[in-house]
C-alpha cells in the first residue's frame, strides 16, 4: 500500500487488511470490473472470472504486466496518472465509468469474456492445461527422470 494511503483515506470506504478469496469475489455477478495492481495471479483470476481490468501497477513486473493486459491482450484499461503521487477520485470515477459505459469498455468486456471461455476449455479434465500438467507429471515419474534433471541442472529431492 502506498505510504500515507490509510491516513489519506481514513473514514472513506473500507480497506481490508487480510486475505480474501479474490477469485470467488470476482465471480460474483455484481462485479463489473477490477482495479488491479497487475500482479500476475490477480490477472489470471480476473481472466478466469471474465472480469475486465483497470490497471494501476505499482512495482517491478507489474508495469510490464500492465502492457500485456492493455496493449497486447486488450482486456483492460490503464488508470491514467498511476505513476503520479496521487490519482484523484474524479480520475478513478471517470475510468470506472468509461469501462462500464463506453464502447471501448464494451469491447474489452467482450474480449475478456472470450478468454474466460478459453480458460474454461483449458481447465476441463480433457483440456490443454490438464493434459500439459499430466504430461509434466508423467515426465517427472519417468524412469530416467533423475538423469534428465541432472543434465539440465535441476535437482529433485526424493521423500520417503
Amino acid at each position: 500500500m502506498p505510504e500515507g494511503f490509510l491516513d489519506r483515506t481514513k473514514g472513506k470506504g473500507m480497506v481490508i487488511h487480510s486475505w480474501v478469496p479474490q477469485l470467488q469475489v470476482m465471480q460474483h455477478e455484481a462485479v463489473g470490473g477490477f482495479v488491479t495492481h497487475c500482479g500476475w495471479n490477480s490477472i489470471l483470476e480476473a481472466v478466469t472470472a471474465g472480469v475486465p481490468m483497470i490497471c494501476w501497477p505499482l512495482y517491478a513486473e507489474q508495469r510490464l504486466n500492465k502492457l500485456v493486459v492493455v496493449e497486447e491482450i486488450k482486456i483492460g484499461a490503464v488508470m491514467e496518472g498511476y505513476d503520479e503521487d496521487i490519482v484523484n477520485a474524479d480520475q478513478v470515477e471517470a475510468k470506472v465509468r468509461w469501462l462500464m459505459e463506453s464502447e471501448g469498455g464494451r469491447i474489452i468486456k467482450e474480449r475478456v469474456a472470450m478468454l474466460k471461455d478459453k480458460v474454461a476449455e483449458a481447465l476441463r479434465e480433457d483440456g490443454s492445461s490438464s493434459k500439459a500438467l499430466m504430461q509434466f507429471v508423467t515426465d517427472l515419474r519417468g524412469t530416467n527422470t533423475e538423469e534428465k534433471c541432472k543434465s539440465k541442472r535441476v535437482y529433485l529431492s526424493r521423500r520417503k
